[in-house]
């Protein structure tokens, strides 16, 4: 049987901030049998372009970047980073 390889997110995580944590699964298969798998991931803070990521991760973004996440991630990253 041909090998085939699919591409899907497997995981969106919601972190203490209100960042996402993105996997990525990459699969390899041998007909139906997967035989391989690898994982990539990527984290996206409050107000993060998402118009490059796939159609469920831009969904949850709306959903939970309000105004005022976004706003309180932002004030707190400030915070953190003065001297």
């Amino acid at each position: 049987m041909p090998l085939t390889e699919q591409s899907v997110i497997s995981s969106i995580t919601i972190l203490e901030d209100g960042q996402l944590q993105i996997r990525r699964s990459r699969r390899v298969f041998d007909g139906s049998t997967m035989i391989a798998e690898q994982y990539h991931r990527h984290v996206l803070a409050p107000g993060d372009d998402t118009s490059v990521e796939d159609t469920r991760v831009q969904q949850v973004a709306q959903l939970l970047w309000t105004p005022i996440v976004v706003a309180e991630y932002k004030r707190k990253r400030a915070e953190a980073l003065r001297p």
